[in-house]
């Protein structure tokens, strides 16, 4: 059974800096995409960052570009988002997300483009 569990979202002052784990389980995701979303309360959720296996290419929202990082440890199954310069507007869950087969799409963007997702992480900024 496959399985996407994330941890590291806490409570954070504004200015602070995170980093959230997503431990993979259950098959392996090296070659394959993962990503992250967020969901605010009575917001849809929302891409974050994505990693691409095929030469390790990143992209991230607007939103979150020059503040966050997204990387992944194909050794341990894992992937991770550092997250600095964090602001209010950041609060949600986050979700990690797997596909399941290599290959890169700009559907990327899209939570449908993910066949895997965790339960997620609440990470909260106060102001």
């Amino acid at each position: 059974q496959v399985q996407l569990v994330e941890s590291g979202g806490q409570l954070v002052q504004a200015g602070g800096s995170l980093r959230l784990s997503c431990q993979a389980s259950g098959r392996t995701f090296s070659m394959c995409p993962m990503g992250w979303f967020r969901q605010a309360p009575g917001k849809e959720r929302e891409f974050v960052a994505t990693i691409i296996w095929t030469g390790g290419a990143t992209y991230y929202s607007d939103s979150v570009k020059g503040r966050f990082t997204i990387s992944r440890d194909n050794a341990k199954n894992t992937l991770y988002l550092q997250m600095n310069s964090l602001k209010p507007e950041d609060t949600a869950v986050y979700y990690c997300a797997a596909r399941g087969t290599p290959g890169y799409s700009e559907n990327y963007y899209y939570t449908t483009w993910y066949n895997y997702w965790g339960q997620g992480t609440q990470v909260t900024v106060s102001s």
